[in-house]
């Protein structure tokens, strides 16, 4: 079954919608947990399990309690952020708080070196961001705001518009579209590109290790 974003709307209408305001999701195929959080330069800490114990780790250390987590003691003056990591079904999964790491240009060939990657994000200000890499090759970028203005080397391809059509993104005018799922449609594109279904159960059960990595 073609994913929808319909089948997302959880994101609002669960304990979850706190991170949805402003988080970044990063799938990274065939890598370790361990592997991504070493791409993305980061000091792996505490695991912790389920989505809710991430935003509670991530709140603690934008509170400056940096005792929670043993991998903190001595960095209270480095600038790092938290990004959460998990395996489900043969993809990396790392999930970002008011985070961007996983969006961010200079970062993104070293995370997909030598496999496929999928991110997405968005701010507390409703910019958001979509990315498709294999290797060092952008596929696919653009903001799920604007699905007609897309970048990459598939981006203009017509069985990509079918498929961010079948996800929910509505490739009408700017007068017309209806942008009311948009970031749902960004999470049911993701499973399109990735096979990885996310639902509550999933995240609540996932088991995370915190890491600590440089701001870029």
């Amino acid at each position: 079954m073609t994913a929808h974003a319909t089948d997302y709307t959880w994101i609002d209408s669960t304990e979850y919608a706190p991170i949805i305001e402003a988080y970044c999701l990063t799938m990274v195929e065939g890598i370790s947990a361990g592997e991504l959080l070493r791409r993305f330069g980061a000091v792996p800490g505490r695991p912790v399990t389920g989505g809710l114990e991430v935003l509670r780790a991530w709140e603690s250390y934008e509170d400056g309690d940096l005792d929670e987590d043993e991998a903190l003691r001595g960095r209270e003056d480095e600038d790092l952020m938290v990004v959460a990591v998990t395996e489900l079904d043969g993809w990396a999964v790392a999930v970002e708080v008011n985070g961007y790491l996983g969006i961010t240009w200079e970062l993104l060939p070293g995370l997909a070196d030598g496999t496929r990657l999928v991110a997405h994000q968005r701010n507390v200000n409703a910019a958001d961001h979509f990315h498709w890499w294999e290797g060092e090759r952008n596929r696919l970028n653009f903001e799920p705001l604007f699905p007609t203005q897309r970048d990459g080397t598939d981006a203009q391809a017509p069985e990509l518009a079918a498929l961010l059509a079948q996800a929910g993104f509505d490739l009408r005018g700017e007068d017309e579209r209806d942008i009311a799922l948009t970031t749902e449609a960004a999470f049911a594109l993701g499973e399109a590109l990735t096979g990885l279904r996310l639902t509550p159960e999933r995240l609540r059960e996932a088991e995370f290790t915190l890491g600590y990595a440089p701001r870029p």
